[in-house]
């Protein structure tokens, strides 16, 4: 049946994306569309998605929003990404940066140059030669687009923030633009005898809120598109095992390093975010492979400072939805999937979403064609993303638990035995043209999970050896000159966007 024509969209939840929906709606279409967004203060936010990577950029540039002020109003710091501690083997550590590594040679990606290196007998690291690495071990941090005249590219770099105060900092924005905020909780879901559509809902009260399409975040719950529509969820917990989560605040680092850690846990791994005044933490786990009690200590005897509350609780099942735009309703955020925090994709997620759905919103008429291209492009996402998460568990020597022991020995899907194989063999990256992660993503996480190349590209070849030494000598050299001239992180945030006073003191 045909759609009428859109003219009032209503958006069920608040927090990150209830608010980055409304924010980005009212941005780009909000010159023909009504918008309200209901939410209510008495049901809490997950609101551990702290941690980003740099398509948030876009976003932010989109809305126009001004980076100094944005990271100030939610104690923000930079990111250049994410160190992993004790995945690959005990004792191991790499940063997943994300920014290339030294600097490609005609036609040919610089790991291949490196690994002809290290057969030819110069023992190295990949990171050697990664401004990032550098950077993030100095803890310095600044604006660099490219290293003097070369063509090696500069820091690419996104951001660690408070989230629930980003919600509120959206929350203005979109107001400021004509969003309606509705407080209420929702009792019932009114939906049309003839085509299912969605129609209304009624608060807690009675009063009722009637739209043309509608956004569901409400979470987990899920309560437009899972509970009202019955649209189905695709449980992926047999590759990611990972179940809980335990999130706690702590005092702040004493040096305010620019990057996320990730340290591999014996039934899981525990997550470091840097604010200006508070340091994030959180312990994913798997209940199948230890317990509450015992989650909740090692996070506890693995914070780095004094802990600023007792762990709130969060549990979960990594998927997705079968669909996530069924009738005229689609699901954003936790309401559409939920795939663990380990690569900070969630507020990515949200955002790629809302920009997707923002492309190919209905006007009127039917929507099926336009319905079914959202579905097939977010499950693809999805699918990309997950293989990638499930990448970091499977490629491992551990074997010391027995939650290591059954990600090493699982299953996993075709699509990532094949990019491994690939890689292994020559170094190769199988990468997907709209695959979220850079060909310098897979290439860090392989390496740095334990994955060396068996060769290398043959074009590399054509660099004699005396002229590859030289080169990576000049990679080395430029990287190191350019660190030198960044200052520190703390340094940065302090001239450029100090935390609002308020929320240092709250």
């Amino acid at each position: 049946m045909g759609q009428p024509e859109v003219r009032k969209l209503v958006i069920v939840g608040g927090g990150t994306a209830g608010w980055i929906t409304a924010a980005a709606f009212s941005r780009l279409l909000g010159g023909r569309l009504a918008i309200e967004l209901v939410e209510s203060e008495a049901i809490g936010t997950v609101g551990v998605g702290e941690a980003t990577i740099p398509q948030i950029i876009r976003l932010n540039a989109i809305l126009g929003l001004d980076e100094n002020a944005f990271l100030s109003a939610t104690s923000g710091t930079f990111k250049l990404g994410i160190e992993f501690v004790d995945w690959g083997r005990k004792g191991s550590r790499y940063l997943h940066t994300f920014g290339e590594t030294g600097m490609n040679l005609g036609h040919v990606a610089f790991h291949h140059y490196w690994r002809k290196s290290v057969a030819e007998g110069t023992p190295s690291s990949l990171w050697d030669y990664s401004l990032h690495q550098m950077a993030a071990t100095q803890a310095k941090f600044g604006k660099l687009d490219r290293v003097g005249n070369t063509s090696m590219t500069g820091l690419a770099y996104a951001y660690h923030f408070d989230a629930s105060r980003y919600a509120l900092f959206l929350r203005a924005y979109a107001e400021g633009r004509g969003v309606t905020r509705t407080e209420g909780i929702v009792e019932s879901v009114q939906r049309d005898n003839e085509s299912g559509d969605l129609t209304a809902i009624t608060l807690k009260g009675g009063r009722q809120v009637e739209g043309d399409f509608f956004i569901d975040c409400t979470g987990f719950r899920a309560l437009l598109l899972g509970d009202a529509l019955g649209v189905g969820y695709r449980d992926w917990s047999k590759w990611l095992p990972c179940d809980r989560a335990l999130a706690v605040p702590s005092e702040r680092l004493p040096v305010l390093v620019p990057y996320t850690r990730a340290t591999a846990r014996d039934a899981g791994w525990q997550w470091r975010i840097p604010l200006q005044h508070r340091t994030g933490n959180g312990h994913v786990y798997s209940s199948g492979f230890t317990s509450d009690e015992v989650a909740a200590d090692t996070l506890m005897q693995g914070l780095d400072t004094r802990a600023l509350d007792t762990p709130r609780p969060i549990r979960f099942t990594t998927g997705r939805r079968e669909t996530f735009w069924a009738h005229n309703c689609a699901a954003i955020g936790l309401s559409s999937g939920f795939l663990e925090p380990l690569e900070s994709t969630s507020i990515h997620l949200i955002q790629s979403h809302v920009s997707r759905l923002i492309q190919l919103f209905p006007r009127a008429g039917d929507p099926a064609a336009l319905r079914a291209e959202y579905n097939a492009r977010c499950a693809e996402e999805f699918a990309q993303i997950r293989d990638f998460l499930i990448l970091h568990y499977h490629l491992t020597d551990r074997e010391d638990s027995e939650f290591w022991r059954y990600c090493k020995h699982m299953e996993v899907p075709d699509s990532l035995t094949h990019k491994m194989a690939l890689f292994a063999a020559g170094g190769r990256v199988g990468r997907d043209v709209d695959d979220l992660f850079r060909d310098a993503s897979w290439v860090q996480v392989m390496l740095g999970q334990g994955i060396m190349p068996a060769d290398h590209d043959p074009m590399a070849d054509q660099v004699a050896p005396a002229q590859l030494a030289e080169f990576l000598a000049n990679v080395k050299t430029l990287t190191q000159r350019a660190v030198a001239g960044l200052p520190s992180h703390e340094d940065y945030l302090a001239r450029h966007c100090p935390a609002d006073p308020a929320l240092l003191a709250a």
